[in-house]
């Protein structure tokens, strides 16, 4: 019997009803525009879609030119609801949203377990929204494709980049890392520091991104190391935050999309 890991936040971070979130994503995905650029990577933001999905349709507005050669997702986020050490993949045959289940790779996950910062953890999965709301997106812009699902916890960057450079010579495999930027400050105060992100991020400069500029910062890091080691070029799509869309200025959340070509 297969094992699903049904949607936790739908409804909540997305709609529920799977015509009016097809909608919302088209109509997102028409307002942003493709480039030219052959990425194999994007970092996207993992708020509610009425705050961050314009932001994140920046990004997979770039997969749809290469969708016919994209069949594998690596997915990371950051660990929101259950501390660990590590990284957690998840034991389930498939992941739910209101558009459809997406098969995990399976073998993949086998043959990550072999490295000694990747166990199962379902627990860490259960009820996280950072790949969560990833997938709809996916489900929109590709059509034959399977997920390796990976919640990042306590770790280091270089592990998070082993991780990742484990599938770097298959080239339809294609690396999406979730992640928001800075958390609750007045609204210019937080275009400052997502600007200093920004601009860490494109100049790939890991160590010049604290804990307070990214939630996702051990993914962000991880994937910036592996564009070091394999010449990836980071490019800004999007940059802006809670503030710019469906919040207040008092306390916003920062929305940043790159794609690293």
């Amino acid at each position: 019997m297969p094992t699903i890991r049904e949607a936790a936040v739908s409804g909540m971070f997305y709609p529920d009803d799977p015509t009016t979130l097809q909608e919302m994503i088209h109509q997102m995905l028409n307002h942003a525009s493709a480039l030219p650029n052959h990425f194999r990577a994007v970092v996207v933001p993992h708020a509610g879609y009425i705050y961050s999905g314009e932001t994140a349709a920046h990004a997979y507005k770039q997969l749809e030119l290469n969708k016919d050669k994209i069949k594998r997702i690596v997915l990371l986020g950051p660990a929101h609801r259950v501390p660990f050490q590590g990284i957690a993949a998840s034991s389930a045959d498939y992941f739910e949203t209101p558009l459809g289940i997406v098969p995990v790779d399976k073998e993949a996950i086998k043959d990550l377990l072999t490295l000694p910062q990747v166990t199962i953890l379902d627990e860490a999965h259960a009820q996280e929204h950072s790949l969560e709301v990833q997938i709809p997106f996916l489900q929109s812009v590709l059509d034959d494709f399977s997920i390796v699902p990976l919640v990042v916890g306590d770790t280091d960057t270089e592990s998070v980049s082993e991780v990742l450079d484990f599938f770097w010579s298959d080239p339809s495999t294609f690396f999406v890392i979730s992640s928001d930027l800075s958390h609750f400050h007045e609204y210019h105060e937080a275009r400052q520091i997502d600007k200093h992100t920004a601009e860490a991020i494109l100049t790939l400069k890991p160590e010049h991104i604290g804990y307070d500029q990214a939630c996702g910062r051990m993914p962000v890091n991880g994937l910036l190391n592996l564009s070091k080691k394999h010449h990836l070029k980071p490019v800004l799509l999007d940059l802006r935050n809670s503030g710019d869309t469906a919040g207040t200025h008092d306390r916003v959340v920062g929305y940043g999309a790159f794609g690293f070509e």
